[in-house]
């Protein structure tokens, strides 16, 4: 089952590439929203004050403070390793350092940001599920008054973590009372916040200011955005430095009207949990198709919109001819497949169609139980 649906080639209206194409390799690869569009184009008529002292992004401060509290004060910037460094920076004197989870996007996958544009000494910990516990954080939470070592200052968790596990609001108060209790401060990268609301069924103010967190990196672009994600201060007294080093972070949008219409279209109603919902609904799709297939593992909980499995790297080989995605560990056979806020229900049932097609070619399969091969 081929992953094309529609013919390529350049259109009248400039179109490149082919809209038939899907692929499961992660929720950037994913359009934008209509609804995001239509904020975009509306925001698009006549001048506007740049910089942010525009309506629209007046507007986003009341949206936000109605989802985290009166205190919350929200920062559109570009991208999220953007928000990332700027909210660790905000909540750093030039000497702290950031407790994280070796797996943390942070630490992995942001080609030294924080450390090269930030200055900021990372101290990774390893987990066994992506998540941090005070227990963990006390491996590096020490040596504070030492001029040697670097001063953990803050600690930052992700939200859903990388392998796509979700903290309770329980456990984040656990980590924040701990964080704390030792005068430092919490971040939240919250690239998927909007997919752990939803699989939580909670607010997304449960596991963020109620629960404790200082500062959150709001994430859009994985939920339908065009571009652009958010720093929330959850309490403006944390605030004082932010614009200056927004600026310095080369983060700040001068036609900021554009990023602030496109998060308030998506927080002013419920298409952030609409489309962050159906992205989880579409992975537990997915699980449930492959869970039974004999050579398949799954690896992870599935609490967002990934599923992480392991199978031989040969059909994994073979699959990738028709939807790309990526390795997780290539020496385990790990993969990981993204669901987005526009899968459909086809695009699933024919990955899971390839799924079976290439275990079959690689080696017999004993058994599917309650998972078929799809129609």
């Amino acid at each position: 089952m081929s992953q094309r649906r529609g013919t390529g080639g350049a259109s009248k209206h400039g179109r490149v590439h082919d809209p038939g194409v899907r692929g499961f390799a992660s929720d950037n690869y994913a359009g934008v929203h209509t609804e995001i569009i239509d904020a975009v184009i509306a925001a698009n008529e006549g001048h506007v004050v740049a910089y942010g002292e525009d309506e629209y992004t007046a507007r986003l401060q009341d949206v936000v403070r109605g989802h985290f509290g009166p205190t919350a004060a929200a920062f559109p910037v570009f991208n999220g390793t953007g928000a990332n460094v700027l909210s660790l920076q905000t909540l750093l004197p030039r000497w702290g350092a950031v407790i994280c989870a070796e797996s943390a996007h942070i630490n992995t996958d942001e080609n030294g940001a924080p450390e090269r544009v930030g200055g900021i000494k990372l101290l990774p910990v390893p987990t066994p599920d992506g998540k941090l516990t005070p227990e963990l954080v006390d491996q590096e939470a020490w040596g504070w008054n030492d001029e040697h070592r670097a001063q953990p200052l803050a600690v930052s968790i992700t939200q859903t973590t990388e392998v796509g596990t979700c903290y309770t609001p329980e456990e984040v108060r656990r980590i924040a009372d701990h964080v704390h209790s030792h005068g430092m401060k919490l971040h939240m990268d919250g690239a998927r916040v909007a997919n752990a609301a939803a699989h939580l069924n909670a607010p997304l103010s449960a596991f963020t200011t109620d629960a404790g967190v200082d500062v959150l990196s709001f994430g859009g672009t994985k939920n339908g955005l065009l571009y652009g994600e958010a720093v929330i201060i959850l309490d403006t007294t944390e605030a004082q430095s932010i614009k200056h080093l927004r600026k310095m972070d080369m983060q700040l949008a001068s036609k900021m009207r554009f990023v602030s219409a496109q998060l308030v279209a998506l927080l002013e109603s419920d298409l952030w949990h609409r489309s962050a919902s159906h992205a989880n609904q579409m992975a537990k799709r997915l699980r449930r198709g492959i869970e039974c297939i004999d050579g398949v593992s799954i690896t992870r909980p599935t609490q967002s919109n990934g599923v992480f499995a392991s199978l031989p790297t040969e059909a994994a080989d073979i699959i990738r001819r028709d939807f790309r995605f990526y390795d997780w560990d290539r020496a385990t056979g790990e993969v990981r497949w993204m669901c987005s806020f526009d899968t459909t229900d086809a695009d699933v049932d024919a990955l899971i169609s390839a799924i079976h097609g290439a275990i079959a070619e690689v080696g017999p399969q004993r058994g599917h139980g309650r998972c078929p091969k799809p129609a």
